[in-house]
This record gives C-alpha cells, sequence and structure tokens, in this order.
C-alpha cells in the first residue's frame, strides 16, 4: 500500500466507514495509520454570496450532455455505449463484456436495483461526466470551509484533491476565497514545508506526522 490514497466518497457517512476500515488494514499490517494519506476529490462552487454559488452551481450541471458521460463512463469501464438506446438494459452479456473498473459497475448495479441497468442508469447513478460526480461544496467560503472541516475534522479523510468545475477559473476562486479562509481557521498551512511533494503533505522519510493541517 502507498502513503498517499486516493478514494472517492459520495458521502461524509460513507468516507468515515472506508477511512476507518482502510486505517485499520494499515493498523493491522503493522504500519502506523498517520503514514497513510487519504484524499478523496470534491468540487468547490464558491460565490461571494450563497445565492451566486448557488446560480454557478446550476449553471454548471445544465452543461453536462448525456454523450459526454457515456464517452467518459465508456473509457473508465472499457464499453461501448453506443450500441445501446439510453432506456434499454444491458443484458447479462453485456454486462460481463464490462471489463474496466468493477467498483464503478457494482456501484451501479447496487444503485440502479437491478443487475441489468440501462446506460441511463450509469448516468444517473454515476454522475460521469456532471459536477455530481463527487461532493459539491457549495456556498461562501465559509460554506465551503465549513464542509472541508467537517469532513477532515470528522474523520473521513486527511485532506483533498480539489478537482476544478471549470477552467479558467475554479482555481482561482478557490484561492482567492476558501483558502484564506481556511488559513484564518488554523486548519491551512500558511507557506509550502519543503520543495518536494512528500514535504508538502507531511511525509518524510521517517513517515513523522507534525501538526494537523488540512492537505490539499
Amino acid at each position: 500500500m502507498g502513503e498517499l490514497v486516493f478514494a472517492s466518497y459520495k458521502t461524509l457517512a460513507i468516507a468515515k466507514a472506508q477511512y476507518a476500515e482502510l486505517k485499520g488494514a494499515v493498523s493491522a499490517a503493522g504500519r502506523d495509520p498517520d503514514s497513510v494519506r487519504i484524499a478523496p476529490p470534491i468540487y468547490a462552487v464558491v460565490g461571494e454570496t450563497r445565492a451566486i454559488a448557488r446560480e454557478k452551481e446550476a449553471y454548471l450541471a445544465s452543461l453536462a450532455q448525456p454523450e459526454d458521460a457515456l464517452c467518459l463512463l465508456g473509457e473508465i469501464l472499457n464499453f461501448d455505449f453506443s450500441k445501446h438506446g439510453l432506456d434499454g438494459a444491458l443484458t447479462d452479456a453485456d454486462m460481463a463484456g464490462i471489463t474496466g473498473q468493477h467498483a464503478l459497475r457494482d456501484r451501479i448495479i447496487a444503485a440502479s436495483g437491478t443487475n441489468n441497468p440501462t446506460p441511463r442508469h450509469f448516468i444517473e447513478k454515476s454522475g460521469r461526466g456532471t459536477i455530481y460526480e463527487m461532493p459539491v461544496f457549495c456556498g461562501t467560503a465559509a460554506d465551503v470551509a465549513d464542509e472541508m472541516e467537517a469532513w477532515y475534522q470528522g474523520e473521513g479523510c486527511d485532506g483533498f484533491v480539489v478537482a476544478a468545475t471549470h477552467r479558467p477559473g475554479a482555481y482561482e476562486d478557490f484561492s482567492r476565497y476558501v483558502v484564506p479562509e481556511l488559513q484564518r481557521r488554523g486548519v491551512f498551512h500558511q507557506d509550502y514545508a519543503g520543495t518536494t511533494l512528500r514535504e508538502n503533505l507531511g511525509l518524510p522519510k521517517s513517515v513523522a506526522r507534525g501538526a494537523p493541517t488540512m492537505r490539499l
């Protein structure tokens, strides 16, 4: 097992359960659980007011198209959805032909309640190709920081992979609004610890963890 694990969680409850399970497995393997950091991806949609942020979220959500989702799903599942109608159930042979990410396939089966989901099930239940594929922290800088702290302090993760909802602009908004709020709360570093990723993740060769600060 590595020292930095990227793990996608839909909700904080799921994150907490799987975070505890993975940390337990690390401990059972004879390693310090703090020597492995877990970072889920999130989207942050931030505005000067909640209304502005919600308007941004609605606009970003409106850009998603089923064709885009199916292309991205086909890539990760190694399956050609173009041969199937949106609402036609996939056959047992079709499902067996999905040779890509089985965890995603199984999640769609569970969420749809059928062993033969339709392409529309794959789109809607996965959120692939939309901003709802992963958690969306939407609101003012304080709102977004609240949600990040809830996950971090609630033992749902050790930090985050902040994904861009759009480029350019998304990272600029996060840096301008959210980072100063996190720094004000003392949960985000004021400067970089070193010149390497390992140093900045708080994972030197000795794997000694310092004071808890959120890793992005």
